[in-house]
């Protein structure tokens, strides 16, 4: 009998100058906050997504805090914001003193529900003295987060004509979306404000790590100095403002330089490896590969099918756990946010879509160095 080795749900891949770079770093002594590569990686990053500006951080949700800061969202005030998502935007939200507005997804491509978003604004909200209010809560809303998750993007065409409608800034969770394009454009720049994070698991990584960017120099510089603990001047330690300590690493930075190099590649195997799924997959009774839209070009991130016990004879966490034995990973989506614990306080209306996809939702192997024969695998057992 064959031993199998596990197959992980999604890991980094490192193949090219990741340890040249690192080398550069020790050599040279930049270990810390500031450094050549700091300034390359926001450079490549702004490049790459068509943005003027990019302010590297610490991690993903530190982008996102800073994003609303700077955006201008202040407390007791309101923040629509997708409900099937990590639980990180959301969490951001009420670092600023601010209230979620959880809206549900739609259930083609499982994004946050754009005509959802239109309802909420055109029949939920009302004007006083120039401004947009909840009619239930009475608070002010300032912004909206689409979070483009599993690498699809939001459909973002009507969420940015309501926002410069009723005023709304958008800010962009395109984590998960490095690398997707929304009618030929790159997730992250289509808002005032994009947010990545290069958590191990991502289209790439820094070991953790985020980026801000943005067309607007106003709020890249307020960016930069809010991330570096508001310090206003270069020698004396004079600080206008409370700011964070929110800085990427030279030695981060160095490894994002060089997955930066790597991404193209990555974003076609992802492809590629989701074209397999999709295929081998897509007869089985009760198993729903994922759905790209014709306006859309996914970059994949985590590969999911939605599993229909009835029709399948298991429910997600059955396929997982059968998953499991064979010492394959996967796992289910997000627990929506709006039924999380931790975020109880906030106002809670129906969102049917989103409930379904938790339930029904599953992430299969999808590393970028996923082999053929680890892939047929996941099939194989998924078929058996």
């Amino acid at each position: 009998m064959t031993a199998f080795e596990s197959i992980p749900l999604c890991v980094p891949e490192i193949r090219g100058n990741e340890w040249a770079f690192l080398k550069e770093c020790l050599d040279t002594n930049f270990v810390s906050s500031v450094g050549p590569f700091v300034d390359r990686f926001e450079q490549m990053t702004a490049e790459y997504v068509g943005t003027r500006y990019a302010v590297a951080t610490a991690n993903g949700t530190a982008a996102l805090h800073i994003a609303l800061l700077v955006a201008g969202v202040k407390e007791d005030e309101e923040v629509l914001v997708s409900t099937l998502t990590f639980i990180a935007p959301v969490n951001a939200i009420r670092y600023v003193g601010a209230w979620p507005v959880f809206i549900d997804a739609e259930p083609d491509y499982w994004q946050m529900d754009s005509e959802k978003v239109r309802d909420f604004l055109e029949n939920g909200c009302y004007w006083r003295e120039g401004a947009l209010y909840n009619k239930r809560s009475r608070r002010r809303v300032t912004a909206i987060i689409p979070v483009h998750i599993l690498g699809h993007p939001v459909d973002l065409q009507p969420v940015l004509e309501m926002a410069n409608t009723f005023g709304l800034k958008v800010i962009e969770d395109a984590t998960e979306g490095l690398g997707a394009t929304y009618k030929g454009k790159n997730l992250g720049s289509l808002g005032d404000i994009g947010c990545f994070s290069f958590n191990g698991n991502k289209m790439i990584t820094t070991g953790g790590g985020g980026m801000i960017v943005t067309n607007h120099e106003a709020l890249a510089c307020k960016a930069k100095y809010l991330t570096t603990q508001a310090k206003d001047h270069p020698i004396e330690y004079i600080h206008g403002m409370v700011g964070y300590n929110y800085r990427l690493t030279n030695l981060q930075a160095a490894v994002g330089c060089a997955q930066m190099e790597q991404l193209a590649v990555y974003v076609e195997t992802k492809r590629r490896i989701a074209a397999r799924y999709g295929k081998a997959l897509q007869g089985i009774a009760g198993i729903t590969p994922m759905k790209e839209a014709i306006w859309a070009s996914s970059s994949f991130w985590l590969y999911t099918v939605l599993v229909d016990e009835k029709k399948f004879g298991l429910d997600a966490r059955g396929l997982l756990n059968k998953l499991d034995i064979k010492k394959i990973q996967s796992r289910p989506l997000w627990q929506p946010i709006h039924q999380s614990p931790a975020h109880a306080e906030s106002y809670v209306g129906q969102l049917p879509i989103a409930e379904q996809l938790y339930h029904q939702g599953l992430s299969l192997p999808c590393s970028v160095g996923l082999s053929e024969c680890d892939l047929d695998r996941v099939i194989t057992v998924i078929k058996e």
